[in-house]
């Protein structure tokens, strides 16, 4: 059933009904009783004491849809024609369609867009590889590439499964900041297979934009391809996250009056998105940064079989604090939550600094629910909907991929991700900057031009542009 923005589900009831028998305000009532909200009322068909209707009703998640089948098929003179889930009707045939730019209307036409013609322009882009960029659809196009093995909160689903989350993020880089883009699911896990894959789909894509695959294999994945391919390439779960949650502590450190250069940061969840966010906060000037994973805190000396924890125990902590989440977190100016629900308790956030900043992003869970803590914190944002200041990708990667697509980007280093940071927190204004609202909406229209301004002066600057794009 579909989630909706109250963490709810969606369903469509189709209604016949006999007026002679039942009046509408009768179903209503019942379908309210049996724990329904009715948001919309379609008719499809009346004639004489039979109308046909399509009913939408919103539930909680702990309503059982089922009850409410039953009560309105026990009605008298009601027939449930049909029950649709709305969001599995929006995914029939696919989200996204391919649609050609100019219409073949005769031979003329054929031959210019195919057979004869287009061999000369085939073999202008052999003689200059560049004007790939400028003939075909390489110049806006990002291949949006899973292996399934991390989807969401699902875990390894497999290619299959992951491809309409891969759909629908094609709709948001199209919908969003009009970048092209296709899903590709591999049907392997293997690092090397996925590296060589990439590679050799690389030349018809301007970028590529990874999704949900599993640490630590990510890492690898992505800094071999990065090494490898001289277009752009973004692990959207480690450096979307990492960008918005920057963005989100600019504005929530203006809240609170602190400086990032002074505060304590406790990290909760060592993985993909982890790593990430701890990097782009040292990139940021946090010096006292320590992360805390299942076994406790990571202190540089220890032994982790994971290659990316020995590096980010290197790299953090300091002062080599040791111990759980609960002894670590006394006097931390800053909560990062990226692991599990539950994992943070009132007494915690009791134990923090003043004023203490806490971003419970675990989905759909938080490590702690904001009504537990609203009263004792200067900010606290989550990854829902359902709750003020969501920290949320969709405010990254399509904005950053502009820029990358329009100043021809060779990659996408720190410098643009810091850009494009600084951009999403400008899109708050100083005047309306409160402790609910630090991070803009998704569907605000300034987020994306604000990212490619920035994050294009970033690439130029940093010597990473092949081209100075228009205004």
């Amino acid at each position: 059933m579909e989630k909706n923005g109250l963490g709810g589900k969606s369903i469509i009831l189709r209604l016949e009904m006999n007026t002679q028998d039942i009046k509408f305000g009768q179903v209503a009532s019942a379908i309210f009783e049996a724990g329904g909200d009715m948001v919309a009322i379609d008719v499809i068909q009346s004639s004489g004491h039979i109308t046909v209707r399509d009913i939408t009703i919103t539930v909680t998640d702990s309503v059982d849809i089922g009850k409410i089948t039953d009560t309105v098929k026990n009605l008298k003179g009601v027939r449930l024609v049909n029950v649709s889930d709305r969001t599995f009707l929006m995914h029939l045939g696919g989200k996204i369609e391919t649609q050609p730019k100019i219409p073949i209307q005769n031979r003329d036409d054929l031959s210019r867009v195919y057979t004869p013609d287009v061999a000369r322009v085939c073999a202008a882009i052999q003689e200059d590889p560049k004007k790939a960029y400028t003939l075909t659809i390489k110049r806006n196009t990002v291949a949006v590439i899973s292996d399934g093995s991390a989807v969401l909160g699902l875990g390894n689903i497999g290619p299959y499964a992951a491809m309409p989350v891969m759909e629908g993020k094609s709709m948001l880089f199209k919908q969003l900041a009009g970048v092209d883009s296709f899903p590709i699911c591999l049907d392997t896990q293997d690092t090397e297979e996925i590296i060589s894959c990439i590679k050799a789909l690389a030349p018809a894509f301007g970028g590529i934009n990874l999704e949900d695959i599993s640490s630590p294999r990510c890492f690898e994945i992505e800094q071999r391809l990065r090494d490898e391919l001289d277009i752009p390439v973004f692990h959207d779960d480690q450096h979307g996250t990492a960008v918005v949650l920057y963005a989100a502590l600019i504005n929530a450190l203006k809240i609170v009056g602190k400086s990032i250069d002074q505060i304590k940061v406790v990290v909760c969840g060592i993985g993909a998105a982890g790593v990430a966010c701890s990097k782009i906060l040292l990139s940021a000037g946090v010096k006292n940064l320590i992360g805390v994973d299942r076994e406790g805190a990571l202190v540089a000396g220890g032994n982790y079989n994971n290659s990316m924890w020995q590096w980010y125990a290197e790299h953090t902590n300091p002062d080599k604090v040791q111990g759980s989440l609960q002894e670590v977190i006394r006097g931390a100016d800053v909560f990062i939550g990226l692991s599990a629900g539950g994992l943070l308790r009132r007494e915690d956030v009791l134990a923090m600094a003043d004023s203490p900043i806490v971003f419970a992003m675990a989905n759909p869970t938080p490590e702690i629910r904001p009504e537990e803590v609203e009263d004792i914190v200067g900010v606290i944002a989550t990854g829902r909907s359902d709750y003020p200041n969501q920290i949320n990708n969709v405010l990254c990667f399509p904005g950053i991929f502009r820029a990358a697509l329009d100043c021809r980007a060779t990659t996408i280093n720190e410098e643009m991700k810091l850009a494009a940071a600084e951009a999403i927190a400008s899109a708050v204004p100083d005047d309306e900057r409160n402790p609910s609202y630090i991070i803009p909406s998704v569907f605000n229209q300034n987020v994306v031009k604000a990212i490619r301004e920035l994050v294009v002066k970033a690439a130029i600057k940093t010597g990473v542009a092949r081209r100075i794009p228009r205004e």
